[in-house]
């Protein structure tokens, strides 16, 4: 239960986000999303997120009061966006209602993940792991259960009961589902150590295709619960850092797989051939990647030495091009008929206590230079930022920079 001080501390805050939606700017801004997702864009369209929050505050506005757990989630989302807002907002859309997540539960895949700490900084929040072994045999797969998804139907109602007291008056609200993340290499990854994996797709290719198939199933059987459910986002208009603003999408108001967005990845395939990409990642997802109205690929991953195989994925509409991959090479690839560039500039520029703008500037222009000299639709995210030296300003000058240069 809120008290009566939490409800006007959300309602203060939904006041100020109603106020920055209701803006005049913000249908030209959604405008431009959607010209630059059906491949339209007239010049590259910039967002920040994942961002090391634990280093932003400087006037105490990031402090959250609310104590109830999914209150005080919604709060400190309303609070970051609106400091993303004054701060660094880039290209960023705010649609005129409030996205309230509902209270779905997964029970698991049956296995955990076990791990030690490698190395850790009293400078950020970032760590880093060791993870320990936990499918060292194909017999030890039959440890992997396929998730059961349940929605909290008494708590969902009570949510909405909350969210009109915070809400009336003032803005409307909306309960979002999920955005699934496909990348189930991640999970395998910390199921059994990036080594581990490398070595067993070398010499048990067999026990790896077991394990994708089983995992491929799981993967499917999910979505027809969620499916069930109609527990997929079709709101919040993001996807991976993104904004998806489609404009065949979706076409209805159920919320299914076939209106929603999803993403996929295999990071840890960047150091493997493209071919394996194609065996133990594309051939897996082609099944799965169909039950989505629209998917964005790629993170970190390199991926402009097999957008070839990339590119028999079903329904991808944007791909990552992360600091690894040769973006020259990368806009030369790609289908400019059929795909966005979404471009992930390094956020190691961040990371010093004096930026180094002509080195940023040098950067932007390298990525967009390329974009256009291949008549690429571009959109630059800034994310995946473990540290800006504890200086804020750090990433909003990064923002106005980056600004300049798109609309250059």
């Amino acid at each position: 239960m809120l008290n009566a001080a939490e409800i006007a501390v959300l309602r203060q805050l939904a006041s100020e986000y109603a106020q920055a939606a209701s803006l005049g700017g913000q249908g030209e801004r959604r405008q431009r999303w959607l010209n630059l997702n059906h491949l339209r864009g007239e010049r590259p369209l910039v967002l920040i997120d994942q961002i090391p929050w634990e280093e932003m505050d400087v006037d105490g506005s990031l402090d959250c009061q609310v104590r109830d757990p999914y209150w005080r989630g919604v709060e400190t989302n309303l609070r970051q966006t609106l400091y993303k807002w004054r701060h660094m907002p880039a290209d960023m859309v705010l649609d005129p209602y409030i996205c309230l997540p509902r209270p779905i539960c997964s029970s698991g895949w049956g296995i955990g993940v076990e791990e030690t700490l490698a190395f850790s900084s009293p400078e950020t929040e970032v760590k880093s792991h060791h993870y320990i072994n936990q499918i060292r045999e194909p017999e030890d797969i039959a440890k992997i259960h396929t998730p059961q998804i349940t929605l909290d139907a008494a708590e969902e109602a009570a949510i909405v009961e909350t969210a009109r007291r915070v809400c009336e008056g003032i803005l409307p609200f909306r309960m979002v589902g999920m955005t699934m993340h496909l990348g189930i290499w991640d999970s395998i990854s910390m199921w059994m150590g990036v080594e581990n994996c490398y070595l067993e797709l070398m010499d048990r290719p067999e026990m790896m295709h077991q394990l994708m198939e089983t995992l491929t199933r799981g993967l499917i059987d999910m979505v027809g619960q969620l499916n069930a459910l109609q527990a997929f986002d079709i709101h919040s208009h993001i996807c991976h850092c993104s904004h998806t603003y489609l404009e065949d999408l979706p076409v209805s108001e159920e919320a299914v797989s076939a209106n929603a967005w999803a993403f996929g990845l295999a990071q840890l395939f960047t150091s493997v051939s493209p071919a394996i990409t194609d065996e133990f990642e594309v051939a897996y997802m082609r099944r799965v990647f169909p039950l989505f109205g629209a998917i964005y690929y790629g993170c970190c991953d390199r991926l402009d030495d097999r957008l070839n195989v990339i590119e028999k994925l079903p329904q991808v509409r944007k791909i990552s091009c992360s600091p690894w991959s040769d973006r020259e090479r990368f806009a030369a690839n790609l289908d400019r008929k059929r795909y966005v560039m979404s471009n992930k500039p390094s956020p190691a520029f961040l990371a010093t206590p004096s930026l180094d703008e002509d080195a940023i500037r040098a950067d932007l222009r390298r990525t967009i230079r390329a974009a256009r000299e291949h008549d690429v639709c571009l959109e630059i995210i800034l994310k995946d930022i473990s540290t800006v030296c504890r200086r804020p300003q750090n990433l909003w000058r990064w923002q106005e920079i980056a600004m300049e240069e798109a609309q250059r």
